[in-house]
Order: structure tokens, then sequence, then C-alpha cells
């Protein structure tokens, strides 16, 4: 009698291979061939070509601002985020009654997540008549309102990124609980001090936690769009401060109806993505130690 496990297996799995092939890798392969096309979603598509790519980088600036404003963006909120999840998750390891509460406090504001609801809160924050701008007009400090300032806009997206560290600070927290005490004894009996143990100990110790982590918030950070889309109004403003790779491929793709140009976008903004977590990955060899190699 033929065994029926294989086939209850496939059984059971075609639902997800269903959904798979009709709700991801379906779209992905029809962006892919818009990518090539002028479609504007209500005619048939025509086929162009490169020249969806080739406008891209010979005939957009506000492309070319699209990607500076996101850049900046990555480049100063991932640090920042998980230099906060780190610092709190080294304070959170300590033994403590209310290490609970603690931990549940600074997590609570990732529950929330990059909502509608969330952004909106912080535009009023960060707004002209805000709680942080009447704060510095009684200091004599005048700005104008955050939202409104091009040289403050982009930081307000940055600091509500920032304010949200709660889920790499419990991936850290993890990380640091499987750290063996017996290092940090041994550093203490050699006389070693609180940073040449955390940088001889703790960041090794911690690098495969940094690396997941940093892949993670690097890629959440480049997809980023809620914010900027509420706190400017969906314009990017003000001056394009604000302007998202995410936000502008909104615009031409829901607002101008150049999906093929948007679809170009997208998987542009795919490649660089893979791009970029190959280099850390290759990289990673060079500064990622894990338990049981030699250290190089």
């Amino acid at each position: 009698m033929p065994d029926e496990r294989p086939r209850v297996a496939y059984l059971f799995l075609s639902p997800w291979v269903a959904g798979a092939l009709l709700l991801t890798v379906g779209p992905m392969l029809a962006s892919l061939y818009l990518s090539f096309t002028d479609y504007d979603l209500f005619t048939t598509p025509k086929w162009i070509g490169l020249e969806n790519y080739r406008r891209l980088f010979t005939s957009d600036d506000r492309f070319v601002s699209s990607v500076w404003v996101t850049l900046r963006y990555v480049l100063i909120s991932t640090p920042l985020k998980l230099a906060a999840a780190l610092g709190v998750a080294l304070l959170l390891n300590r033994a403590s009654r209310a290490q609970g509460v603690y931990r549940s406090a600074f997590y609570a504001p990732s529950l929330l997540g990059t909502s509608v609801a969330v952004a909106l809160v912080w535009r009023v924050i960060f707004d002209r008549d805000g709680v942080v701008e009447r704060s510095f007009d009684a200091v004599g400090l005048h700005t104008g309102g955050w939202t409104t300032n091009p040289r403050l806009a982009l930081l307000v997206i940055v600091l509500l990124a920032v304010w949200q560290f709660g889920a790499p600070m419990v991936i850290f927290l993890a990380g640091l609980k499987q750290i063996p005490p017996e290092l940090y004894d041994a550093s203490a009996v050699d006389g070693a001090g609180w940073w040449r143990t955390f940088r001889s100990i703790t960041v090794p110790m911690l690098s495969p936690v940094i690396l997941f982590n940093l892949v993670l918030e690097t890629i959440h950070a480049f997809q980023s769009f809620t914010p900027a889309f509420i706190i400017s109004n969906g314009r990017g403003g003000p001056s394009d401060s604000t302007l998202f790779y995410t936000l502008y491929l909104y615009q031409r793709g829901f607002t101008e109806f150049r999906m093929g140009y948007a679809s170009a976008m997208a998987w542009l903004l795919l490649l660089v993505l893979a791009g970029l977590t190959a280099v850390v990955f290759r990289t990673a060899r060079l500064w990622v130690f894990y338990s049981g190699q030699e250290q190089r």
C-alpha cells in the first residue's frame, strides 16, 4: 500500500502555496512586466523597454531628491534606533523587581507601530501650535513649527522611528541573557573597566544579534511610508524635505497613475535592498563573532 503521508503533507501545504503564487509571486511578476511598459491603470500596457529606468536616472530630479532624503533618513535613524535599543537593553539586563514593568513600558511604542493614528499625534506634537514648539517658544527659540521647517521636518520622522525602539530592544535583551556570566566575572577579576568589558565581551558576543537587528531595521527604514505621508499630507514637503522614496513611488503610481514608472521604482528598490543585504552579510565575517569560533 503506498504511503499517503506525502499526499497529506502536500494537501496541507496547498493553501500556503496557492496564496504565495496568487498573492506574492504572481503580483511580483506582473509588476516586473509593468516596469517595462507605459501603463496608467485604465488602458492596455504599452511595451517601452527600459525607458522607465532611463527616465529615472536621466530626467527625474524628484527621484534624485527622494533617494537623497531616504538615504539620510536611513543613515540617521537606523544607528540612533539601534543605539537607543542597545542602551536600554543594557539597563534592563540588570536584575530588578520592576524589570517586567520597565520592559513593557519601553516596548509599548513598538506595539502601536507606524500607524496613521500615531503619525497624526506625532504631527500635532511637533506642529506650529504643538507642545514642542510652545516649549521652545518659552525659552526664546522660535522654529515656526518643526513639520513646516525644511531643516527640521525630517528630524521629526527620525525621532518617531527612534521612539519605537522596543522591538530591537527585546531582541538585544534576549541576546544579552545568552552571554555567559563567567566572562564578566573573569573581566572583573582582571580589573577591566566597563568600557573595556563592553567593547571586548558584550559587543563581540552580541554581534550576531547586532547583525540581525541591523539588517531588519535597515530594510524597515527604506520601506518607511506612513509617517512621511501623514506628516507631509502626502506631498513630501516642505520643499521635498520628507519626500521618501516610497512616498514618491506612491505619488507616481496612485496620484499620477503612472503605474509602469512606479513598478520600475519598486523593482529598483528591491534590487538596492537585496544588494545592501548581500554586502552586509558579506562583510559580517569581519566583525560578527559566533560562539565557538576564533575571533579574527
